[in-house]
């Protein structure tokens, strides 16, 4: 080996196996550029190894992972200046051009490590080989037992006659009470999927539980009201983790993403939710889902309905009242439009002090929030506030409710004391008589404050239909403070398909 400026020999101990390694670690240079070798127990590097040569990563993807998966490094990130030296590549891989200057053939893997010895050989020596035998001869005595042996243990092949064809006998009675146990094991698999699965197919047969899971009268009519709102459900908009959306690289949208249940169990969740008033955790377990599932397909379905049975114009006309109007009605309030009366919902105490001073109610004595509701005199409800501070007056929730733009002077309108709205309405207003500071009322008031009464009672029964759902009737958490005027609205615009009329002899005065 010569010497030169650049490179200096080394005396090569001799040994009796070849290593190309020992050769390539004890050459060195003295100038070169600093190049490493970026493979696992390798210390190759440019300035101490000019015979090697040193060639970045492939720029395509399936090569690139090839080289990954050879060099058994994971977990990194590979730059321009990542290499890999030339001892990890068979000769005919390495192309050297006119000038010297050596590259890697376009489909070129780096294939020589330390761990297989820097060799492609994959021969490998069998187990009988590597197995140790005995340095005693056989005994040709035993060699004859042993095959003896075998061909005794090897079943004679018989002659068949494939012609014929076989007698079977089949016993028809056993045969039949197979196939009976057989459906029976097939009809206690179904009963147990339905009974482990909590969806709205468990409970279809039983009208008992589709009332108390859904309000609904029964499970034709949950049928007949998602006939009608099938159809939309292709353009829902969902609720979707944020956090998710970020470090997503699909282009999924809302409306095409996939979900845990299908639509209509997912309705049976909401609907369970108003109806029985779960926590969001234990109706996770009941669906097998997760808790934050959970709140994004309440939150979901309150919108959507919302905005869905909110586009259904509730409000009715003067004559189309007319003609549904009620005997009862008949007289004085037959001019009456809509019953109308407010509803407080409880609310958990906020921490802050403003907002507390806000929602407290002092007829409730408790922080609620106020709606407003509107019943025709037959029945149906016709109009829903947004919710307010429970601090509110009736007078200023029925203000700000924007009723008086749908309101003309010939509707009347039917509320209890404490709508002191005369100035707000173009039309008459039916409220019972006040004392007015009198000792006792008038035997014309008297009658008046009963004929009212017994009138108005009706939209207190309808809310009393609203707050069946017992969501309303505990605390509501400030955690869905954000959704409850879509969910308390939505509920009360399925009253007028959940249930009857409130009065059953008013479908034949009609």
């Amino acid at each position: 080996m010569m010497q030169s400026e650049q490179t200096r020999a080394v005396t090569v101990r001799k040994t009796p196996k070849y290593n190309v390694r020992d050769v390539f670690k004890l050459q060195k240079t003295v100038r070169g550029s600093n190049d490493h070798c970026s493979v696992p127990l390798c210390t190759g590097s440019s300035r101490y190894n000019s015979e090697l040569s040193f060639h970045r990563f492939p720029k395509h993807n399936g090569i690139r992972a090839q080289w990954l998966h050879k060099i058994r490094r994971t977990g990194f990130s590979v730059t321009p200046h990542t290499k890999v030296c030339s001892r990890h590549f068979t000769n005919d891989l390495i192309l050297t051009t006119a000038k010297g200057k050596r590259s890697l053939a376009a489909s070129a893997v780096p294939s020589l490590f330390e761990w297989n010895g820097y060799t492609n050989s994959k021969t490998r020596v069998g187990v009988w080989e590597r197995r140790t035998r005995p340095t005693s001869s056989p005994d040709p005595v035993a060699e004859e037992t042993e095959e003896e042996i075998v061909e005794a243990m090897v079943p004679v092949p018989i002659d068949h006659d494939y012609g014929e064809s076989p007698t079977v006998c089949v016993d028809r009675e056993q045969y039949e009470k197979l196939l009976d146990e057989i459906e029976m094991l097939r009809q206690q698999v179904q009963s147990l999927h339905l009974q482990s699965s909590f969806g709205l197919q468990r409970f279809a047969s039983s009208p008992e539980d589709i009332r108390f899971y859904t309000r609904f009268l029964s499970y034709e009519h949950l049928m007949a009201f998602w006939g009608l709102i099938s159809s939309a459900t292709v353009k829902m908009v969902r609720v979707t983790n944020t956090r998710a959306r970020k470090t997503s690289t699909t282009t999924e949208s809302p409306v095409t993403r996939p979900t845990k249940l299908l639509p209509i169990d997912e309705l049976f969740l909401f609907l369970s939710y108003l109806s029985t008033g779960c926590t969001q955790r234990e109706l996770g377990h009941r669906f097998k889902i997760h808790r934050a599932t959970v709140s994004r397909i309440i939150v979901t379905w309150a919108n959507f309905l919302y905005s869905l049975l909110g586009s259904v114009c509730t409000w009715m006309s003067p004559a189309a009242v007319k003609a549904n109007l009620p005997q009862d009605f008949h007289g004085s309030y037959s001019d009456t439009h809509v019953v109308l009366d407010c509803t407080e919902l409880g609310c958990q105490t906020p921490s802050s002090l403003l907002v507390h001073s806000e929602v407290f109610s002092h007829y409730k004595s408790h922080c609620t929030f106020k709606a407003m509701v509107g019943m025709s005199p037959h029945g149906a409800l016709t109009f829903v506030s947004a919710l307010f501070e429970g601090s509110m007056s009736d007078r200023e929730v029925f203000r700000q409710s924007g009723i008086t733009s749908l309101l003309t002077p010939d509707m009347a309108i039917m509320v209890d004391k404490g709508f002191l709205v005369d100035d707000l309405v173009p039309g008459t207003v039916h409220r019972p008589a006040f004392l007015s500071k009198r000792t006792q009322m008038l035997e014309v008031d008297v009658l008046k404050t009963q004929s009212i009464a017994r009138l108005r009672v009706h939209v207190e029964r309808m809310i009393r239909r609203v707050k069946e759902n017992k969501l309303f009737d505990s605390i509501i958490p400030l955690s869905i403070s954000g959704s409850i005027n879509q969910i308390f609205t939505v509920a009360c615009l399925l009253t007028n398909y959940q249930n009857g009329p409130l009065v059953k002899k008013w479908m034949y005065d009609v």
